[in-house]
């Protein structure tokens, strides 16, 4: 697996923008920013939560592109990334950081299994983070809450059957397999997200 310069300077901009930002909405907003260790533990967590599941999800499409032959890249999007920090900063989070962008040829089977990796690697990082939730010690407890809670919202989020997102790729190449991760991806982030307001 080789990583170019550019590519890792990407990965590493990316993953410190969405740990910030992330941050920024754990720590309770801009206004948060003067308040020293309080805050600072929001980036670390952010980091920890939002961060590792963003390049984990990347990490996963490039390491099954290339598996399949490809040459392929994450190249970060710079105007999003300001747009991420600019929407933490109003108190939401908008985050589409950048994508891995891989060329050669491929079956309709083998990009859609490229676009599941990502998705399917959130629903596995939910397991420790669940299990985090179950330990002693209140801030790792908090740290396996907020990486349980992303880790959910990336999978449905980009399970969803919609423009460049990875779910339309997995649906046009399988409609069982589009179902059998999206339905529990979305129950699992709304029953996370929503708790008994939904379930």
């Amino acid at each position: 697996m080789r990583f170019s310069t550019k590519e890792l300077l990407d990965f590493s901009v990316a993953w410190v923008v969405l740990g910030l930002a992330f941050g920024i909405l754990l720590a309770g907003g801009p206004q948060a920013l003067l308040s020293g260790g309080t805050v600072v533990l929001a980036f670390a967590v952010g980091f920890a939560t939002a961060g590792v599941g963003f390049l984990l999800h990347e990490l996963a499409h490039k390491v099954v592109a290339v598996r399949f032959g490809q040459v392929a890249e994450f190249r970060a999007d710079y105007n999003m990334l300001v747009l991420t920090l600019l929407s933490a900063m109003a108190g939401f989070l908008v985050a589409a950081p950048g994508a891995v962008y891989h060329r050669g040829r491929v079956s309709l089977r083998e990009r859609g299994l490229i676009s599941l990796a990502g998705p399917v690697t959130n629903l596995l990082l939910i397991v420790p983070f669940a299990a985090m939730m179950l330990a002693p010690g209140e801030l790792v407890r908090f740290v396996g809450e907020k990486g349980v809670l992303i880790n959910a919202l990336l999978a449905a989020f980009n399970m969803a059957p919609y423009g460049p997102l990875d779910g339309r790729t997995v649906l046009k190449w399988n409609k069982a397999v589009f179902v059998a991760v999206f339905v529990p991806s979305l129950a699992l982030a709304l029953f996370v997200f929503l708790g008994p307001l939904v379930f």
